[in-house]
């Protein structure tokens, strides 16, 4: 009652004052864009802002896309600047690249991307390398290891000496499912031991296990294909320091053999990995995940280190190819920063 009769002695404002802040009062709704409608938007934009813009691909022109992503555009722009191609992604995506290289600004359409496949050396050895190269090293060296390893349905081996190569190729002669072998061009002429077991026709190297080619108590090295054989360099050289590397060739990429690397890591306490591949989305970033995310962690006493390929096109220059991927110096750096010596 008193704080009726309060009210009532205030004057009228004071009162409608109160009142008013307690009202409720709703935020403005946002504007709502469906993502189709924000890309078809984008594109207008661009294209309106520059002639030299133009869209290409399957059904984007009359049909204004399988998704009508490019609804309206052909109306407004033209068959010059929409263009409705044939189905054949390759085609029409080395077409955008050329336009690229002449100045023009292509937007290249797969009507889905899983089609892109088709366009993938467009893509790959066309687009993303030819501002790089003065000569084909950008098209001819790369490390598919990540990629294959990629996929479920694929097992994908790596072999490193002639041991690994023949029993390899004989597994995955035999296996069932698809096996993707990546060889190394450049271990083809190189001689190794090859001890009688290998010379046996009943030889193989199971798909799926990886094989310690040196052990050692201070530090795991996880590798594959031609860089094992600078792992086993670097360990010769540091073992003459007192550092013993115990170095892991991993032979298969997929499967990938965890069990061997987690039981070495956990003796060891210490991990590097050494790849000729790029660092993103790496073979050696899926082992330090795995192991980030299994029992080795909490035997790590120090965080694991990935030794890979520089992050560009492989150049033609020997010099420059030479420091695009790891040599012996550069994994005994990464050994001795891991163990802080």
């Amino acid at each position: 009652m008193a704080a009726v009769s309060g009210l009532v002695r205030r004057p009228f404002r004071q009162v409608s004052g109160l009142l008013k802040r307690r009202f409720h009062r709703t935020a403005p709704t946002a504007l709502q864009v469906t993502v189709r409608d924000a890309i078809n938007q984008g594109m207008d934009e661009e294209l309106e802002r520059d002639e030299k813009v133009f869209l290409l691909g399957e059904e984007v022109a009359q049909y204004d896309g399988a998704y009508k992503v490019s609804r309206g555009l052909w109306k407004k722009y033209g068959d010059k600047r929409i263009i409705d191609t044939p189905i054949s992604e390759m085609g029409f995506a080395g077409i955008a690249v050329g336009a690229a290289m002449a100045g023009l600004r292509p937007i290249c359409e797969f009507m889905t991307f899983n089609f892109s496949m088709q366009a993938i050396d467009q893509v790959i050895n066309s687009a993303a390398k030819t501002y790089y190269m003065s000569g084909v090293a950008a098209q001819h060296s790369q490390c598919f290891a990540a990629w294959y390893g990629h996929c479920p349905g694929l097992k994908v081996v790596s072999p490193w000496n002639s041991e690994d190569a023949k029993g390899l190729i004989k597994s995955a002669i035999r296996d069932n499912n698809p096996v993707v072998m990546l060889e190394n061009e450049l271990m083809y002429g190189v001689p190794f031991e090859f001890p009688p077991e290998a010379q046996s026709k009943d030889f193989l190297v199971p798909i799926g296990k990886a094989k310690i080619e040196r052990q050692g108590t201070h530090i795991t090295v996880v590798s594959h294909s031609r860089p094992v054989g600078h792992c086993l360099e670097a360990a010769a050289v540091l073992s003459k320091e007192g550092v013993e590397c115990e170095v892991i060739n991993m032979r298969t990429i997929r499967p990938m053999d965890m069990e061997t690397i987690e039981a070495s890591v956990m003796k060891t306490n210490h991990l590097v990995t050494v790849e000729g591949g790029w660092p993103q989305f790496g073979v050696g970033a899926e082992i330090c995940a795995r192991i980030m995310e299994g029992p080795a962690f909490n035997f790590l006493d120090a965080p694991a280190v990935r030794v890979t390929g520089a992050d560009v096109p492989m150049p033609y220059a020997k010099i420059l190819e030479d420091n695009s991927i790891p040599q012996v110096k550069d994994i005994i750096f990464a050994i001795k920063k891991t163990l802080n010596i």
